[in-house]
């Protein structure tokens, strides 16, 4: 069966620290479903924005004096703003496309056809946005949104994604206004499942944070299980993966690297029927 497509259209934001010299960096995707027949009442949309040390430190070495207190800002007051309801979201958005700040610009809209909104967003942001990837000694830099890219790939393959949630917001089960959202969750068996994708060889406040918010959600959801999804198999050798893999194992998050994620994809499909 041919899989059904959606009209949606995008808008690239951009940081222009220094509007006299018309230099900027592209820092996140606006993503809105085009109201219509096939959509719901209230058209989906979504504003993707950088928030990773290594996208916040490119932005640092394109324009050394951005406001990083800004950039880490942004996230937590646009997702306060869409989640407004419908009509005061429409005049937000016309106000942003004509009178926005002195140092974030709005690119034209641009239309496309898409059979999926996640991962249409990812490859937008892929595309657009996130630091280009680089090689080290032969080897591409692992970042979050790598795996992430990835670990959709495989669930698109396996038929699953379209079971999973996407972007969970998990301020429900910590505090009001926590922006971290959570890459996947899911039900299977009468439990609660999340999935996310960490980079070992990154910021372990990564894995942190995810032990906290593992630690929380079980205060309310007890049988909760918990998937790291790493670009590699912990080292023995490597200090920092025995931290995360300690921290992981105190709190019952399994880690699958990617080495491993196929046979974890075929196991977790037959779960979620």
């Amino acid at each position: 069966m041919t899989e059904a497509h959606t009209t949606l259209r995008y808008r690239i934001l951009r940081y222009t620290p220094n509007l006299v010299r018309d230099e900027w960096v592209n820092i996140g995707v606006l993503l809105e479903e085009v109201p219509g027949s096939a959509n719901p009442a209230r058209p989906r949309r979504a504003l993707r924005l950088i928030e990773e040390p290594s996208e916040i430190a490119r932005v640092r070495r394109l324009h050394p004096g951005a406001d990083e207190e800004l950039l880490r800002a942004l996230p937590a007051e646009f997702d306060a703003r869409l989640r407004a309801p419908e009509n005061e979201v429409a005049v937000y958005l016309e106000k942003l496309g004509q009178t926005l700040s002195n140092v974030l610009q709005l690119s034209p809209q641009k239309a496309l056809l898409a059979g999926d909104f996640d991962a249409e967003m990812d490859r937008l942001f892929r595309d657009h946005v996130a630091p280009p990837a680089w090689a080290r000694g032969g080897i591409l830099e692992n970042t979050r949104a790598w795996i992430r890219a990835r670990l959709n790939d495989v669930f698109l393959r396996h038929r699953i994604l379209r079971h999973l949630e996407r972007s969970v917001r998990v301020e429900e089960f910590t505090h009001p206004g926590d922006p971290l959202r959570l890459d996947y969750a899911c039900r299977y068996n009468g439990t609660r499942g999340y999935l996310h994708a960490v980079a070992l060889g990154r910021d372990p406040a990564q894995a942190k944070v995810l032990a906290y918010t593992a630690e929380r959600i079980r205060l309310r959801t007890a049988h909760a299980e918990f998937t790291a999804i790493t670009e590699v198999e912990p080292s023995r050798e490597n200090p920092r993966h025995q931290f995360v893999a300690g921290l992981f194992q105190d709190q019952g998050i399994a880690i699958v690297p990617l080495s491993r994620i196929e046979k974890f994809a075929e196991g977790l499909r037959p779960r979620l029927h």
